[in-house]
C-alpha cells in the first residue's frame, strides 16, 4: 500500500484514530480506498494536514459531530454540524485540518483524481476536474448511507471481503461519487450491452479455476477485453446477477459437492471453496441453501 494521508495507516496515524481499509485495483493506474476511522479520545488540537495529493476523500459520518470547525487552505469555513448519516467531501490539494473535539465513527471514501476521470471517460464523458462541494457543509446522500452500511460488517471481518467483492462495490460508490458529485451523466443502457458468448464462458471459467483464491474485477475484465466498468454491468445483463454473486454460487455448489463426497471435514472443505473460515462458510451456505452444511452432508453424503 502506497503511503498516504488519505487512506489506511496513514490516515488513521494521522489523526491518532484506528483504521481498518480496503484499496481497489479495479481502474488502471488509479486508486478507489474505504477506511472505517475511529476515534474516541478527543486531544482538542488541529488534525495534521495530509500530503497534498490531486485526490478527493468523500466522508460519511455514523455519528452526530456537533461542533465541527475546519480549515481549508489555511482558512476557516464556518462553523457547522454534520448529522449522523452525512457526507462530506475534502479535496486533498487544499490541505483539510479539523478541530479534534469529540470523538467520531466514519467511512472515509479515498478516490484520487485519475480514478475519477477513468469512470467519466469509461461513460463516455468529460473528465472530472472537480467535485461541487461547499467546505464543512455535509449533506444527505442516501446511496452513501446505504453503500457504507453494506460495507460496515466486512471491516471487521476484512478476510471474508473477496476482492471480486470489494471490486465491485468501490467501482459503484466511485461512479455515484463521479455523477452526483463531479456532474458525470450516465449513458443510458439499453436492453442490449451483455457479454459476448466467448467473453462469458471465458470468465465463468476463469473464476471457476480460480474459486479458491481471490480473484480482482480487473482481471477477469482484462481477459475478455473490456473494463472493469463494462465488465460488472454487462456480467449482470448477461447472468442476472453480479460477478461476485456468480462467484459465491460457485462456492457454494462446489461445496455441496465435496460435502458429498464425505472425504474432507468442514473447515477443509471451507478453505478449499474461497471461504475465510469454517465459520464464514457456514453463514454463507445457510443463507444459499436455508441449511447448515453438517445438515446437508448428513442429508446428501454418498
Amino acid at each position: 500500500m502506497r503511503d498516504s494521508g488519505g487512506y489506511g495507516e496513514g490516515f488513521g496515524k494521522r489523526l491518532g484514530a484506528q483504521a481498518t481499509s480496503f484499496v481497489s485495483r479495479a481502474l488502471r493506474k488509479s486508486t478507489i480506498a474505504a477506511t472505517e476511522l475511529r476515534y474516541d479520545s478527543p486531544s482538542f488540537e488541529l488534525s495534521t494536514p495530509p500530503k497534498e495529493e490531486d485526490a478527493f476523500m468523500v466522508g460519511h459520518y455514523l455519528v452526530d459531530c456537533p461542533s465541527y470547525l475546519y480549515w481549508e487552505s489555511g482558512r476557516p469555513a464556518p462553523a457547522s454540524a454534520i448529522g449522523q448519516g452525512q457526507t462530506i467531501i475534502y479535496d486533498l490539494k487544499r490541505q483539510p485540518t479539523f478541530l479534534l473535539n469529540h470523538g467520531f465513527h466514519t467511512v472515509h471514501y479515498y478516490f484520487s483524481r485519475a480514478a475519477l476521470s477513468a469512470i467519466s471517460e469509461e461513460a463516455g464523458a468529460s473528465p472530472i476536474d472537480e467535485l461541487q462541494y461547499k467546505p464543512a457543509l455535509a449533506t444527505d446522500d442516501p446511496v452513501m448511507r446505504n453503500m457504507s452500511a453494506g460495507l460496515l460488517p466486512f471491516f471487521g471481518r476484512p478476510e471474508e471481503a473477496s476482492v471480486l467483492f470489494m471490486d465491485h462495490v468501490m467501482l459503484a460508490i466511485g461512479i455515484h461519487v463521479a455523477a452526483r458529485y463531479g456532474g458525470m451523466r450516465l449513458r443510458r443502457e439499453g436492453a442490449r450491452g451483455g457479454l459476448a458468448p466467448w467473453q462469458e464462458k471465458r470468465a465463468k471459467e476463469m473464476i471457476v479455476s480460480r474459486l479458491g483464491e481471490d480473484i480482482s474485477l480487473a482481471a477477469v475484465a482484462s481477459e475478455c477485453g473490456v473494463s472493469a466498468r463494462h465488465f460488472s454491468r454487462a456480467f449482470r445483463q448477461s447472468t442476472g446477477i453480479s460477478p461476485h454473486q456468480w462467484l459465491t454460487q460457485q462456492r457454494v455448489e462446489t461445496a455441496k459437492r465435496l460435502l458429498a463426497a464425505n472425504e474432507l471435514n468442514l473447515t477443509q472443505v471451507a478453505l478449499a471453496c474461497g471461504f475465510a473460515d469454517q465459520s464464514h462458510f457456514t453463514r454463507v451456505f445457510v443463507a444459499l441453501t436455508g441449511t447448515s452444511p453438517g445438515l446437508w452432508r448428513r442429508n446428501n453424503a454418498i
